[in-house]
């Protein structure tokens, strides 16, 4: 994408010059306007020609069955899907009764603009239709942060070289026809119609339109209301059918007159409430979006993203590329989680139906670590939604014959999607990273009643799923049988070190939780005996180890495996998945995405730094990178072992993964994680930021490329702001209470606006690790010209 001519390299915005339809899905991802509730993809206004409509709302799916060539005891029987809901961008145009349609007359001119600032999404074209009429279009586009219920338009149009006759036709539509699939197991079901009409509505101006899923009874309600201002005279009418309402606007413009509809959208959805509540409630949100006017939503929006910017912004003087990109990034997880309120935070947010709209274990890993640091209220609101699907988990844990909660794989709803049980089911490491995040939440906020309220909760029922998975051996070893790590090409294995040493954690953080609160302890039934017993089996956790090659191992066994025939595999052939079977894949040295080397980040003190060097140039040759996931934290632990090079290649790649469309599939929506781990890839790993047991390090180290970084961090309720160079580093409290720090080892002790300044110590040289044939990570020389 980035790389297309269309598209500029500039600090705050992301611009398109030209309407270029090759590229159009992909930019329809990355234009997307989300506040983590609504989500609109970046059509035009017009609605076609488009790559994929989308609207939605976070929660909103169908349900359909999933298919299994044989029955099995425990396999789930209904996937969910997220939903294009009733569209409220349309707005439709005609000019002397041509269709302003982009694909007939002449296009004189088109931009559209992304202002990170704002929060605005404007578009500015010239069109002179097939009849030789010119006209001037302006769109702005917003989704509010402030007003979560609310999306609006602001439309203008102006004769250019003579008088036109205008017709304006703004709408709500429903059932929009939906592309097919493409065979990539990736990319959504495309569930036909799955709106039932229960109520339309159109007077003055006024729309509304109420529909209830077939299967997953979702009833969804959309408003919208509209200011119209144009000469005289100018008339409208509005009409509505089951899955349309429409306002229609005609007037007749001279030369540089204009007509302007301001548009304002609200929606709502409940699975138990009333059509009636329904109907007053996304009224009632279009009456608060109204009364503000659309100047008054954009003031609120453009104060919003002040006060963001001033505590996540992070800078980078010499790499304007990845500039650009962390600020893309930093703005596209915002909008993912800023006003979920409870709601899962999907893998492509509200930006496409990739995945099916589901979430996966990456928001506990990827995107709550960098909204923690950012915006920490969305993270308090994601982990409640955990805690509110805990009956789910529990039910799940049941008949899994488990104690505790088996929270699952993928879900938008809280209930297991997944219809692979070696990825899904097996991967059970998706409740230690829900245990992770709570305690790295706690420990960045310092939030007692969170811990209490929420927390305790989370960590005891997730312990007990360990004590009951896992067992001890007849040496009082402790060791969790038959489960799949994060890398999903080496399924159902026993002892992965990744979900073994996370386990520990939230069995040891679970033990001191109930000690600190005792009462909540006895409401959730612990004793001391249980609470003995996860200490005990944590204390005993087994983490396999090569003594021979002196590298810790993904899995038990998994060095003694069969290498992979990475020179018998064709650039063609990535990723292997789609080529290859599974059960060769699971038998095989091949990593698809980090796992033991992210665990030397997730648990980075269990491991010193002789061992995260080895087994770092240990797996580097194995990973083949097929997820998204993958590429951030190779830069991570590539930074801390001392390749910045190498971290600097696997920062771009995994900033560029949308802007350039790496894995191709940008068209369904955008990767919220690896945008997070563009984050992670800079304060992570040339920040060299961890957090654990309190102790919050770091050890700055910059790349060749990089002549300055800077970022903040919100911490304990004040605000840390951290500055590296090339030979030093100063860390500066900006507000808040004295902090201790730790800087390449050596604590300092920072008081408020009393920066201090640390010498970079040198770097030890490493010979450079290898990456598997053709997987070599994407260079920046390769994207820049």
């Amino acid at each position: 994408m980035i790389t297309h001519t269309s598209y500029a390299v500039e600090p705050w915005v992301l611009r398109e010059r030209g309407l270029h339809l090759d590229v159009l899905p992909q930019s329809e991802s990355v234009f997307a306007l989300s506040n983590g509730h609504v989500g609109w993809r970046g059509n035009l206004d017009e609605g076609e020609p488009h790559g994929l409509p989308g609207s939605y709302l976070n929660g909103v799916h169908e349900l359909h069955p999933l298919p299994y060539a044989e029955a099995g005891y425990g396999y789930p029987e209904s996937g969910q899907t997220v939903i294009n809901v009733t569209n409220g961008k349309i707005i439709r145009l005609l000019v002397d009764d041509e269709p302003f349609d982009l694909r007939y007359g002449r296009l004189r001119s088109h931009e559209r603009v992304l202002d990170l600032r704002t929060g605005l999404l404007t578009r500015t074209c010239e069109w002179t239709s097939p009849a030789g009429t010119t006209v001037r279009v302006r769109s702005t586009r917003l989704v509010s942060f402030t007003q979560r219920a609310i999306a609006a338009v602001a439309y203008e149009v102006e004769a250019v070289d003579g008088p036109a006759r205008i017709v304006v036709q703004s709408e709500l539509v429903a059932n929009e026809q939906l592309p097919g699939r493409d065979g990539d197991p990736r990319t959504a079901i495309v569930l036909e119609s799955p709106l039932e009409a229960e109520e339309h509505f159109a007077k003055s101006g006024r729309l509304r339109l109420v529909h209830r899923t077939r299967r997953s009874g979702l009833r969804v309600g959309a408003a919208a209301d509209h200011v119209v201002s144009g000469p005289e005279p100018t008339t409208t009418e509005s009409e509505a059918t089951a899955d349309l309402a429409r306002l229609t606007v005609a007037s007749a413009l001279g030369q540089g007159e204009r007509l302007r509809v301001e548009k304002f959208v609200s929606y709502g959805w409940s699975g138990t409430r009333s059509l009636p509540a329904i109907s007053d409630q996304v009224d009632a949100a279009l009456a608060a979006a109204t009364s503000v006017g659309w100047s008054g939503l954009a003031a609120e929006q453009r104060k919003f993203l002040d006060e963001f910017w001033a505590r996540s912004d992070v800078e980078v003087d010499g790499d304007e590329q990845i500039q650009q990109a962390v600020r893309f990034a930093l703005f596209h997880v915002l909008q993912a989680g800023a006003r979920a309120e409870q709601r899962a935070i999907p893998a492509k947010g509200l930006t496409g139906s990739g995945y099916d709209g589901h979430a996966f274990w990456d928001t506990e890993m990827f995107v709550l670590p960098l909204l923690t640091y950012t915006s920490p209220d969305s993270v308090a609101e994601a982990l409640r939604w955990r805690q509110n699907t805990l009956p789910a988990a529990r039910e799940r844990a049941v008949q899994l014959g488990l104690r505790g909660a088996a929270f699952p794989w993928r879900t938008i709803e809280g209930s297991e999607g997944s219809a692979y049980w070696p990825a899904g089911t097996a991967a059970f490491h998706v409740n230690a990273d829900i245990a992770d995040a709570v305690v790295r939440y706690t420990a960045a906020t310092g939030d007692d009643s969170f811990e209490r309220d929420t927390g305790v909760e989370l960590l005891v029922e997730t312990a007990r799923l360990w004590r009951s998975l896992g067992h001890h051996d007849h040496h009082g070893t402790f060791h969790i049988d038959g489960v799949t790590g994060p890398d999903e090409y080496s399924a159902v294995a026993d002892d992965n070190t990744y979900t073994n040493l996370m386990a520990r954690a939230n069995l040891l953080a679970a033990a001191d939780a109930v000690e600190r609160h005792p009462r909540r302890a006895e409401e959730l039934g612990v004793d001391e005996e249980e609470s003995a017993a996860w200490r005990d089996a944590a204390e005993a956790m087994y983490v396999p180890y090569n003594q021979e090659l002196g590298v810790h191992e993904q899995h038990a066994g998994f060095t003694r495996y069969q290498r992979w025939n990475f020179a018998a595999t064709r650039p063609d052939q990535y990723p292997l998945l789609l080529h290859f079977p599974y059960f060769d894949l699971y038998r095989k040295q091949v990593v698809k995405q980090a796992d033991l080397v992210l665990a030397m980040y997730t648990c980075s003190p269990f491991f010193d730094a002789e061992h995260k060097a080895r087994n770092f140039a240990y797996y580097e040759p194995l990973t083949v990178r097929d997820s998204s996931l993958s590429a951030c934290c190779q830069a991570v632990m590539a930074a801390e072992t001392g390749h910045l090079a190498l971290a600097y290649d696997y920062l771009h790649e995994a900033a560029l993964m949308d802007l350039q469309d790496l894995e191709h599939n940008t068209r369904d929506g955008l990767h919220i994680a690896s945008l997070a781990g563009t984050w992670m890839a800079l304060v992570a790993g040339f920040g060299g930021l961890r957090h654990h047991g309190g102790r919050i390090e770091f050890a700055p180290r910059l790349p060749e490329r990089f002549g300055r970084l800077a970022f903040t961090l919100e911490l304990l309720g004040g605000r840390l702001r951290v500055e590296i160079g090339r030979t030093s580093a100063t860390y500066t409290l900006v507000t808040g209470k004295p902090l201790t720090i730790h800087h390449h080892g050596g604590p300092v002790t920072l008081d408020p606006d009393k920066p201090h300044t640390r010498d970079i110590p040198p770097l030890k040289p490493r010979p450079a690790p290898d990456q598997p044939p053709h997987r070599r990570p994407n260079h920046p020389a390769a994207t820049e010209g």
